[in-house]
């Protein structure tokens, strides 16, 4: 199941995708998650977290809803940071 069936928007992807070809964008981004685990990106609260500071990171403004989607998709996908398998199938959404 992909990002649009969460309601978030293609275009939105793009403009990440696009700020993360900066090197220092993308360090920090790589900071924020160096020590996540299966476990954070399982509770609620934690993703709503690592989602504001990648927003501001990525200086994007992020709505409500926009914020709850992007948290709603997060769990559903019940990623584990240290499975390649996962990695891969989040590289593959989003190419």
């Amino acid at each position: 199941m992909g990002y649009q069936n969460y309601g978030i928007k293609p275009q939105l992807v793009e403009r990440v995708k696009t700020k993360l070809k900066n090197p220092n964008v993308k360090d920090k981004i790589r900071q924020l998650l160096s020590h996540v685990t299966k476990f954070d990106l399982q509770d609620r609260a934690k993703v709503r977290k690592l989602v504001k500071s990648a927003a501001v990171i990525l200086h994007e403004k992020l709505s409500d809803v926009q914020e709850e989607q992007i948290v709603n998709f997060v769990l559903a996908q019940k990623i584990d940071p240290n499975n390649t398998f996962h990695l891969l199938k989040l590289w593959g959404m989003f190419r």
